[in-house]
């Protein structure tokens, strides 16, 4: 435990990563219902406070600042409003926006309307179609250009809104491996052959179960090892940390070895964005040189903080060596 907190207090903050994927804004309005709508049978909120947070991948790098890490991001966005409050957050975590590639989509945002704790609505604001060429080419050529000037990870966060696409993925892993760069991702959707040649996937099991030919339960740990070397077989994968939500995560390596860590018990107020930061301390403990089982470990651990948290919420490197002690 010594090691771990020293490495978080100490090393950590040499680690120099990038987050590759589908860039969000995430724009909360909190509201009071008193009453129903004279013009439909709805609730009305009247708005009392608002937030804007980072989520995606912007997300993951914001984990991953709040760590100690240095951080940069790369992605699409629009020429609109949202765009610059993410410029605005990035700037204020420093993060390294310099990758974000300006498209004529929106930048995918999602306003959520929430009363009290509970979420009423929500409002998306994207464009999924396939980015021209160029657009393409000016990301992988961002990618190129940091993998030359020395990256220790990078990490993916796929969420099927456009950036992550089989030839863009392969793509970026054949360079990543010709740097001597490990490359994790958080999968996503049902083809997984785009990952192909990745080091570590990080799926948690409602996405794992869209690509098994049965589902598997939680709790059961044979099945979950069981799936993690099909994947690691069917896809070419490297090594495959599955996240289990209660009942922790398990993480089987190349080298046949399966360690099951079970989770520390919190209340779960709210699961969101519990991936993104497995994603982001798995990615900073690999980048710092620790082995898989240390990442698996402290991802865990980080995860339990999310859970306990409102919306999207990135665990600090002071939160998380307090819960190491």
């Amino acid at each position: 435990m010594r090691e771990l907190r020293e490495f978080l207090m100490n090393r950590a903050k040499n680690s120099r990563v990038l987050v590759v994927g589908d860039v969000m804004l995430d724009r909360y309005y909190f509201g009071k219902v008193t009453r129903f709508s004279s013009e439909a049978p709805i609730p009305v909120a009247r708005v009392v406070g608002t937030r804007l947070s980072l989520g995606g991948a912007a997300n993951v790098a914001d984990n991953l600042a709040l760590l100690g890490c240095q951080t940069s991001i790369a992605g699409y966005v629009g020429n609109d409003q949202n765009c610059e409050s993410l410029q605005e957050l990035f700037t204020k975590r420093g993060i390294d926006w310099s990758g974000l590639v300006f498209t004529d989509n929106p930048t995918t945002t999602k306003v959520r309307i929430m009363s009290g704790h509970h979420q009423m609505f929500r409002v998306d604001f994207e464009d999924t179609s396939p980015r021209p060429d160029a657009d393409v080419e000016k990301l992988l050529s961002y990618i190129h250009r940091r993998l030359n000037e020395s990256l220790d990870a990078i990490v993916v966060s796929d969420n099927e809104k456009g950036v992550v696409t089989e030839f863009f993925c392969q793509r970026l892993i054949r360079d990543a491996h010709e740097h001597g760069v490990p490359v994790i991702v958080n999968p996503y959707g049902e083809n997984w052959i785009k990952y192909s040649g990745a080091d570590f996937l990080t799926p948690n099991i409602a996405r794992l179960n869209r690509v098994l030919l049965e589902p598997i339960a939680v709790g059961d740990d044979e099945a979950t090892e069981r799936a993690a070397k099909y994947v690691m077989r069917k896809f070419n994968i490297a090594n495959v940390l599955a996240t289990r939500s209660g009942d922790g995560v398990t993480m089987v390596t190349e080298e046949n070895k399966t360690t099951h860590i079970r989770t520390i018990e919190q209340e779960v107020f709210d699961p969101a964005g519990a991936g993104d930061t497995i994603l982001a301390v798995f990615g900073m403990t690999l980048a710092g040189g620790r082995a898989p089982e240390d990442g698996a470990y402290l991802a865990n651990l980080a995860a339990s903080i999310v859970v306990s948290k409102a919306g999207t919420y990135a665990v600090s490197q002071e939160e998380l060596v307090k819960m190491l002690a």
